[in-house]
């Protein structure tokens, strides 16, 4: 269920960018401190490619980015980035250690690769839901109501429905 849950974000994602102009991601967004769509979506799609990138060596550091201003400022590339981690999720669930800088002090956690899978899913929703900000400023970009909103509270609002 997680990695279709993935599959299903990152491509409500990319059908969001088909939408959007080089000139529309790149705009900044004065509800979001000028931030633009390509900032939010390059933070999505570097965290994912941290965790494929470290996969293999057992430690993931997300602050080790490569903050790759060609996909926030390219809908094509961002696109071609997402294509890439939804083909390369699907790996065997193994130990690994989060590793992070705080306040000075290095700090080694243990986690696994679906963990740290949902966690990259849910920070990708939150992102997500920063874009839709963005985009409530253009009537012509179409958005689903469920993006960038979270799976629990999607099911929540079904059964209020009922």
């Amino acid at each position: 269920m997680l990695i279709p849950a993935i599959y299903k974000t990152l491509n409500e994602l990319s059908d969001l960018l088909n939408q959007l102009s080089d000139d529309d991601y790149c705009c900044p967004c004065q509800d979001l401190s000028n931030a633009t769509i390509g900032e939010h979506t390059r933070h999505i799609i570097e965290m994912f490619q941290c965790l494929e990138n470290q996969y293999e060596f057992g430690i993931v550091n997300y602050d080790n980015r490569k903050r790759d201003y060609n996909i926030q400022t390219n809908t094509a590339f961002a696109k071609e980035c997402i294509a890439i981690i939804l083909n390369q999720l699907d790996k065997e669930n193994k130990e690994l250690h989060l590793q992070q800088i705080v306040d000075g002090e290095e700090l080694l956690i243990q986690s696994n690769y679906h963990r740290e899978l949902l966690y990259n899913l849910e920070h990708c929703i939150h992102h997500q839901a920063l874009i839709k900000v963005a985009l409530l400023q253009s009537a012509s970009i179409e958005v689903d109501e469920n993006f960038g909103v979270a799976r629990s509270t999607i099911e929540y609002r079904k059964q209020c429905a009922q």
